[in-house]
């Protein structure tokens, strides 16, 4: 067996799952999980039509590389998201198809890490536990970068020594913030490729939140947005992963896509080829639709944006939370200071299920940023939303 597998820790909802195993929660009271972030819209109908108008193409061997007509749909996608100019994303060398996000994140440090040169990968803090993961096995040092109220959510690149960036082979990020839905701006996405450039190390941009943001008049800038805007016009070190699981209600479909720096996506492609991960044809051409169309998109975003609002209603006052700037996750504050016991009690009060802030993170430079938080996913339907705040409302009130 790989050595390496024994640093892995649990996955979050496993710990969420034993810490709930000998808790009996009131039988009158419906569960309600605000615990993991599976989005529960509709998967709009052009998705599904355009799965089950293309069944033929189960029969056929995809392409690693994936069909033409959705590269092209998505380099077309990213150019008028980000502001870039038409042309400016090459869909044969700049745009790779992939299962979803959580796949390619770990895949891609598979490939990149170098483990015979002390490799170290750094990373938010709380953050994706598949970052971890993915630098483990790939041979790496995780060094985690604590993300705080201080700091605004953001992880404080500036006092990260030069020795660590010395050692630094890639950077995850991930903007907007899972769990926080903080959002790194133009400036600190420019700052980030100064550093790349500087210690030469790559940076891996997490966008899979990026289509859901509270303000229609201001969406969260991307890497390659900052990166072209700064002259990095072939976006050199810097490769942004995108997904349909939250952006278009389709975490079933496994399909998001990597873009950016050509070099770096030619060796991911010969990587990708023997790993074997290539979409079928069916699902390219869902994507396909789905890239295509936002109106399904705009909608997503007035029913979280109804759901926020609701929400922090009834908890606004009773509870330390704050509406983000994107995502669809709550990172409250929790009374008593321990995520893990709010948690806990919650469910046993009130049949609602939360997940503590520190199964998302990690002891690092002295503290653990999730310790004192829980993050509450608003996926549920409006209704049911509603009465889970009124639920931990009436918690609260117990306390």
């Amino acid at each position: 067996m790989n050595p390496r597998l024994k640093q892995l820790q649990p996955y979050p909802f496993e710990r969420l799952a034993r810490l709930k195993q000998a808790v009996f929660p009131p039988a009158d009271k419906p569960h309600i999980a605000l615990s993991i972030g599976e989005p529960q819209h509709p998967t709009p109908s052009l998705v599904s039509n355009a799965l089950l108008a293309h069944l033929q193409g189960l029969g056929n061997y995809p392409a690693s590389k994936g069909i033409a007509p959705l590269r092209l749909a998505i380099a077309e996608w990213l150019c008028t998201r980000f502001r870039l100019p038409t042309g400016a994303v090459n869909p044969e060398t700049q745009v790779l198809p992939v299962n979803g996000t959580r796949e390619a994140l770990f895949s891609f440090a598979q490939c990149i890490v170098n483990p015979s040169l002390n490799a170290l990968v750094a990373m938010p803090n709380p953050f994706y536990q598949i970052y971890e993961g993915a630098a483990l096995l790939a041979g790496a040092e995780p060094y985690f970068l604590n993300a705080t109220r201080e700091t605004g959510f953001l992880p404080d690149f500036d006092v990260v020594p030069d020795e660590v960036w010395a050692r630094c082979q890639f950077l995850y990020i991930c903007s907007p913030g899972n769990p926080t839905g903080a959002v790194i701006d133009e400036a600190g996405l420019r700052r980030l490729i100064e550093l790349a450039e500087r210690f030469d190390f790559v940076i891996a941009s997490d966008e899979c939140y990026s289509e859901l943001y509270a303000d229609e008049s201001n969406p969260p800038p991307g890497l390659l947005q900052a990166a072209y805007a700064m002259g990095n016009t072939g976006f050199k070190r810097c490769v942004v992963f995108h997904s349909l699981s939250k952006r278009s209600n389709a975490p079933g479909l496994r399909s998001g896509f990597v873009a950016g720096d050509a070099a770096i996506l030619e060796s991911y492609l010969l990587y990708r080829t023997y790993h074997g991960c290539a979409l079928s044809l069916p699902v390219q051409q869902a994507s396909l639709a789905a890239w295509r169309d936002e109106a399904h998109v705009i909608e997503n975003r007035v029913l979280y944006r109804a759901k926020f609002a609701a929400v922090h209603a009834i908890l606004g006052d009773a509870l330390d939370v704050e509406i983000p700037p994107a995502g669809f996750y709550l990172w409250p504050a929790v009374p008593g200071g321990d995520g893990e016991v709010f948690a806990r009690d919650l469910f046993a009060s009130q049949n609602v299920t939360v997940l503590p802030g520190g199964y998302l993170s990690r002891a690092a430079h002295g503290i653990n940023p999730g310790h004192g938080h829980v993050r509450m996913a608003l996926v549920a339907t409006l209704d049911e939303c509603v009465e889970a705040a009124e639920r931990i409302r009436q918690f609260l009130g117990s306390l």
